[in-house]
């Protein structure tokens, strides 16, 4: 009688905890549609395409900062020998 009810409760527990997983999974999916939906429209107000690849078309031409490496002026290099 004890393990019936102590496995009614654990179906219970089981059951709610499913139903307050699902209910987060859901207010999720609809917080994330919802922000979506603002970009799409602030894109849209602006002018500019909404989507993945006008998202890499414009960082591909953005300009390339300069490397700061690149410059051939250095004189003097200071060597620490590892042992």
């Amino acid at each position: 009688m004890i393990d019936t009810l102590k496995q009614l409760l654990r179906g219970a527990l089981f059951f709610v905890l499913a139903i307050i997983g699902m209910t987060m999974a859901f207010i999720f999916m609809i917080s994330s549609a919802f922000a979506i939906g603002i970009l799409y429209v602030v894109a849209r107000v602006k002018g500019r395409p909404f989507g993945v690849k006008a998202y890499w078309a414009q960082r591909r031409k953005a300009p390339m900062q300069k490397n700061p490496f690149k410059n051939n002026d250095v004189m003097d290099i200071e060597m620490r020998e590892l042992r």
